[in-house]
């Protein structure tokens, strides 16, 4: 079994992914929604969460976990591989690399949390793989709300993402990551506002590789799903087909 957690609503799309490349594997999903969103909580708070559920998924039975979240991954995922020693922990990260390998103007721009913008971790990934190119960072408050509100259709947040997104696109920034797995689902009002201009990098499928790569034997079961919350589990099983997620 592969277990597969975020805050939320996000992760479902490294769910999808996983679930595409790996229709036998058994998964269970676990969104922590008595506490979302992750991305303006504090780093000791979200460690307590990210190793909490991490023991409770292997107690499940599942063989692999997956941090479905790029703001867990970077306050987080170090302390959960130290804390399940012989369970293949799956981070996502923003795809910086594949963005600056892809560049062509020298400039990418990263979406994400304000937890995320923070860390150490993105600053590291930066450093190790956009060395000679230039990374604009973007927090972008209340857009993981959105998708929890399954809310993706507003005119009101097309407005304001194209104002938000215009100075990067002005600058010449001609990849902007997807920093928040919760952004995906942003993709189809994003992608208008970028067209021509720029690419959008999501990891999603990326990620359900490195599961492939790692599951081994539990790739191979019934392909049953279960979905767990922390609060308001009804909204989780609403949201499958809202998100465009099969349930």
């Amino acid at each position: 079994m592969i277990g597969i957690f975020d805050s939320g609503l996000g992760g479902l799309s490294v769910l999808s992914a996983v679930a595409s490349l790996l229709p036998q594997a058994d998964l269970t999903y676990l969104a922590d929604t008595a506490h979302v969103p992750y991305g303006d909580k504090d780093d000791a708070f979200i460690r307590r969460r990210v190793l909490r559920i991490g023991r409770h998924l292997v107690d499940q039975g599942c063989q692999v976990i997956v941090v479905a979240c790029n703001t867990a991954t970077a306050a987080a995922v170090a302390a959960l591989r130290d804390a399940l020693p012989g369970i293949p922990v799956v981070g996502v990260e923003p795809g910086i690399k594949p963005a600056a390998a892809a560049t062509t103007s020298g400039r990418i721009t990263v979406l994400t949390t304000t937890a995320t913008a923070r860390s150490e971790r993105l600053s590291r990934l930066i450093r190790q793989h956009a060395g000679s190119v230039q990374v604009d960072v973007l927090p972008c408050p209340g857009w993981a709300t959105k998708v929890e509100t399954v809310h993706l259709d507003d005119p009101g947040f097309v407005e304001s993402a194209r104002r938000h997104l215009a100075p990067s696109l002005d600058s010449g920034a001609d990849q902007i990551v997807l920093g928040c797995t919760h952004f995906t689902f942003l993709s189809p009002s994003l992608a208008p506002i970028v067209a021509g201009r720029a690419a959008l990098v999501d990891v999603a499928d990326a990620v359900a590789r490195q599961c492939l790569r790692l599951a081994g034997a539990s790739a191979r079961g019934a392909g049953r799903l279960t979905l767990l919350a922390t609060a308001h589990p009804e909204r989780l099983q609403a949201a499958l087909p809202a998100l465009g997620c099969a349930g």
